[in-house]
């Protein structure tokens, strides 16, 4: 067998559908290297001071709340294609209008709009691969999704570590061009899937889903882990002496493991629980190691395993969510459970933080392989509760 074949092994089976989106998504994942530079614009270019452009940035996180949550209405409502193409073309429009403003008002209003277009793409993206994938294989799609976009995120911040010296308000535009051509392979190449009537199932009906509220409450708690990982790993290295760019290493050695590692998707006897206990243990393990490490060679063993982890985490608990809905409101069910990103984002910052300050970064990855022991435990519990009715 090629090393192509046996790398594509564990996707084989999967529609066309899928592999399109993610290809698209990927596209797009490359070209959004103008997050991080978001800042650093309010600042340079239009003179905002510190307080003020950390405030600017905490409505934009706070705009991608209700951007979710719109994004699963209208998949319901308008269909899954539509919607991810108005997202897209939604995100260039504010892109494009950052990189044109002369003025911080200006600025502020595309940043805003750029947060209410950001997330509207994810819950259709995610309900179209449940809609044209059969439970079984739902695991090895959502994991081919999840490694296509941390692959692409990787290279996203090569390049925007090589264009750097550009002048700023380019990114943006080139940004803006990939989300114009992401669209555009979308609206061209994906199927405008048959719509099911969603008034069947109202907004208030979704949040009335105890199983989904509890479904969230887990998830977001993995998110929260996450997001501090992403968050603390660099103060950490910082605070060992290590070199900075040892961050970049690590990432991309959890992208590959993500990518490597698929064929673990594939353990026919694990159901969802128990994938899902294997995940927080090895993320647990994971962040022990990270806690005892004094070399980037450690920290590098700590992220292969707590990416084996997250492979087993990110992708169970998407296959539990979309097989928690209904079809007709699949879109909404997924992104309300994908809110659990936006609650860990503002959270996580705040732990990360006050556990450094008062722990060290031991005391960090400690508690935090804690909770994930806690939460492996906790398994036969959820799936009693997650149960269908």
């Amino acid at each position: 067998m090629s090393a192509a074949a046996t790398l594509t092994a564990p996707w084989r089976g999967l529609s066309r559908t899928v592999w399109i989106l993610v290809v698209a998504r990927a596209v797009n994942r490359i070209g959004a290297f103008t997050l991080p530079f978001l800042g650093v614009v309010l600042t340079v270019e239009f003179g905002a001071s510190l307080a003020r452009t950390g405030l600017i940035l905490a409505v934009f996180g706070a705009a991608t709340i209700p951007s979710r949550l719109l994004g699963g209405q209208l998949a319901d409502r308008l269909g899954r294609r539509g919607t991810i193409v108005l997202g897209l073309t939604g995100c260039a429009i504010a892109q494009l209008w950052i990189a044109l403003s002369h003025t911080l008002w200006s600025a502020v209003f595309a940043t805003i709009l750029l947060g209410l277009a950001f997330e509207i793409y994810e819950p259709p993206s995610q309900a179209m691969i449940a809609d044209v994938t059969d439970p079984a294989n739902r695991p090895a799609a959502y994991g081919l999704y999840s490694a296509a976009l941390a692959a692409a995120g990787v290279l996203a911040g090569l390049l925007a570590a090589a264009l750097s010296h550009w002048d700023l308000r380019w990114l943006f535009v080139a940004d803006a061009i990939t989300c114009l051509s992401c669209a555009a392979l979308v609206a061209l190449a994906l199927p405008d899937l048959q719509r099911v009537k969603a008034h069947t199932t109202s907004a208030v009906a979704v949040w009335r889903d105890r199983r989904l509220l509890l479904l969230l409450a887990g998830g977001t708690i993995f998110a929260t882990i996450y997001m501090q990982i992403i968050i603390g790993l660099p103060l950490t290295l910082v605070e060992q002496g290590l070199p900075k760019s040892g961050i970049g290493i690590i990432l991309a050695i959890s992208a590959v493991t993500l990518i490597a590692a698929q064929r673990l998707l594939r353990v026919q006897h694990l159901g969802d629980f128990q994938s899902i206990a294997v995940g927080y243990v090895l993320l647990a393990v994971g962040l022990v190691v990270c806690a005892i490490a004094a070399n980037l060679a450690v920290f590098v063993i700590a992220a292969i395993l707590w990416s084996l982890g997250d492979l087993f985490l990110l992708t169970r608990y998407l296959t539990q969510a979309s097989g928690l809905a209904p079809d007709q409101a699949r879109g909404r069910y997924l992104a309300v459970f994908g809110l659990s990103w936006g609650i860990a984002t503002t959270i996580a910052p705040l732990t990360v933080t006050q556990l450094l300050e008062r722990t060290g970064p031991t005391g960090l990855w400690l508690t935090s392989a804690a909770v994930a022991v806690v939460l492996a435990g906790l398994q036969p519990w959820f799936r009693k509760r997650l149960a269908p009715a």
